[in-house]
């Protein structure tokens, strides 16, 4: 990790070894840590890249929970975790943000590897409140009195599994858990949905700032220290006030107590909200009210996102520092509105990304036509059952790693019933910089079990916009489109088409079969060459269409003495185990290579770097092939 670098900690920051510093710094003092800590995320992210509107929204609230709650022994959980980076400063490793999201630096989001203060770590969301009520039942089992604090947005509130937690932690009114809901009124997007709608009316409401200075002077005593903040004391000023402004009925209704709303960039305010939290022995829920980018007007100001994901910017300016070529999702989003166009019955559904993921343009142009779910991967795909069933196509774009959460939904709602919905994963294979959560290599081993199920993996952007109009016209079954992230590479064209699988490259008298999927189409073609120059002939293939396995490759199989198969995918269950599978209920004696990710949860790097350290290579590929059929000529010989 770096050291003496420019984005070390300075000043108070500096001194911050763990969240027990903070306790003997007086108020000037925290409020220059705000300052020195907004000043290096902003530094870190401009070089780096990474979350920077999430982290400048919750430096107030971070510091009021590391100064009321004693971490790590009591649990703070942070829901998705890309706004934990002040939480890492707070915790030891603000020096080593000179290497955040590089190669064995700083991780994006909470390690358990990097420190004790590391609980959760996996970076999907609307998971932390079943987390906490898992350690408080621990804690309840082992008699315990530490508690449990859970931070999750009120974007990450709009999840299914939130309100299944929540359900469950109000039954159990004796536990020490506290939910922190920090209300930005965003996810990367303005949040949507009813919850949604109750928490801006109490931003937009007229007496919104007067609740706010009441409930601050009934919370400090009016004298700026921390008085008889107790839950009694809140409650009076509660129940004259948030009738009309706040959803506290919605939660005490459930069973839980209700603090708030409290100004998140308000310290004193934050920590007697918590102090009263903690004082409380049973669960309690504090409404927090931030802005996402505070203290950077750049980022406030930022209509699409408030530089929720940065790439390195200018920090003067906000500025990208580079202009990125033209990726994947760039071509879905131009190509999908050209679709519907042409075709009244297709409708976009977008889980809280509608930009990430590219339906944005669609949705400018037919607003009525695109439905924005919120993060709620599980109610996108049976919607767009619904949807289909009601004689629409529906186009779920979502990141590949998300359509893990509704593996149930797109199995027994979408094809067993036979619907025709379209999934566009965006980001699929391996991602890099975001870590193992991130990473979309499971989708082809996961579509591979859904009966009926059309999977095509285009290898470049013609390949993209050919395959997207081929998926909506299956009307019977569910379809999917996969592409990487990053730049859309060159188109590489066909020498040949057999029904639906392209070759690519076809020696004289071939004595390899190469099967590249998707991305790793170009690394199948490179490969080859350097085959070539060791004397060793091929035929390249994309099959374009990964499921149903196309015939075609097992009639070129049968002329062949090798099959090697190239997938950005885990090997289980992928299209090499798939191709294994079919060459043997063909009885054919052709041996087949797998080339796939190792079935492992990757570390965070660039892309480059994993596909290397897999053997995801041309290189990698060509030295393994040639051992191959040396050993085979070995056996021959025999």
């Amino acid at each position: 990790m770096a050291a003496n670098d420019s984005s070390d900690a300075v000043g108070v920051l500096a001194g911050i070894t763990s969240p027990r510093d903070l306790e003997s710094l007086d108020a000037t003092e925290l409020e220059q840590l705000a300052v020195e800590i907004r000043d290096l995320l902003i530094m870190a992210v401009a070089e780096r890249g990474g979350h920077l509107g999430p982290n400048l929204g919750v430096v107030e609230l971070t510091i009021a929970i590391h100064r009321v709650f004693e971490s790590p022994d009591d649990k703070i959980i942070w829901d998705t975790g890309h706004q934990s980076y002040v939480h890492k400063m707070l915790t030891g490793r603000a020096n080593d943000f000179g290497g955040l999201r590089t190669e064995t630096g700083l991780s994006g989001y909470p390690s358990r590897a990097e420190s004790e203060h590391d609980w959760v770590e996996n970076s999907h969301a609307s998971t932390s409140l079943s987390y906490a009520d898992g350690l408080a039942r621990a804690h309840e089992q082992t008699g315990s009195d530490r508690h449990v604090v859970a931070v999750i947005g009120d974007g990450a509130l709009t999840g299914g599994m939130a309100w299944e937690a929540l359900n469950n932690i109000a039954a159990h009114r004796d536990r020490r858990l506290v939910v922190v809901v920090n209300d930005n009124g965003r996810s990367y997007r303005p949040t949507v949905g009813g919850l949604a709608d109750k928490l801006t009316r109490i931003r937009t409401s007229p007496g919104y700032e007067p609740t706010l200075q009441a409930i601050k002077e009934r919370l400090t005593g009016r004298g700026g220290a921390i008085g008889p903040a107790t839950y009694e004391a809140l409650h009076a000023v509660k129940k004259g006030f948030k009738d009309a402004l706040a959803p506290q009925g919605m939660f005490e209704d459930l069973g839980m107590k209700y603090i708030g709303p409290v100004d998140g960039h308000d310290r004193v305010a934050v920590e007697a909200a918590l102090t009263s939290a903690k004082r409380f022995a049973g669960p309690v829920l504090v409404h927090v009210l931030t802005t996402k980018g505070q203290g950077y007007d750049i980022a406030v100001d930022n209509e699409n996102d408030q530089m929720h994901q940065s790439v390195p910017f200018d920090r003067e300016t906000g500025d990208a520092l580079a202009v990125a070529p033209a990726g994947w999702t760039s071509v879905f989003r131009d190509e999908i509105v050209r679709i519907a166009d042409g075709r009244d019955d297709i409708v976009g559904i977008t889980a809280a990304m509608l930009h990430p993921v590219g339906l944005d343009a669609m949705a400018d142009k037919f607003p009525d036509r695109v439905f924005d779910v919120g993060i709620a991967e599980q109610h996108a795909v049976t919607c767009a059952t619904g949807l289909a069933m009601g004689g629409m196509h529906p186009v779920v774009a979502v990141y590949a790693t998300f359509l893990n959460r509704a593996f149930d939904q797109v199995l027994l709602d979408t094809a067993l019933h036979r619907c025709g919905v379209t999934f566009v994963l965006d980001r699929a294979g391996v991602t890099g910089d975001d870590g193992a959560s991130h990473n979309g290599m499971w989708d082809l081993s996961l579509m591979q079990l859904v009966p009926g199920l059309h999977l095509a993996a285009p290898r470049d952007g013609s390949r993209l916009r050919e395959a997207l109009r081929e998926a909506v016209d299956v009307a019977d079954a569910p379809s999917v489109v996969r592409f990487a992230k990053g730049a859309v590479p060159d188109d590489l064209e066909a020498i040949e088409r057999l029904d639906v699988v392209d070759v690519l490259r076809r020696d004289d008298d071939p004595q390899v079969l190469v099967i590249g999927v998707g991305s790793m189409a170009r690394t199948a073609v490179d490969a080859a060459e350097l085959l070539a120059a060791e004397g060793i002939r091929t035929t390249v293939v994309d099959p374009r269409w990964v499921k149903p396995l196309p015939a075609e490759l097992l009639t070129l199989a049968e002329r062949h003495r090798l099959v090697v198969t190239i997938e950005d995918n885990g090997r289980q269950g992928g299209v090499g185990s798939t191709v294994v599978q079919a060459v043997s209920d063909a009885g054919l004696p052709v041996p087949v290579r797998v080339h796939a990710v190792a079935q492992e949860f990757l570390p965070h790097a660039k892309r480059d770097v994993l596909l290397e350290r897999l053997g995801l290579t041309a290189g990698a590929v060509a030295d393994d092939t040639i051992a191959t059929l040396s050993r085979l000529a070995g056996n021959s010989d025999h």
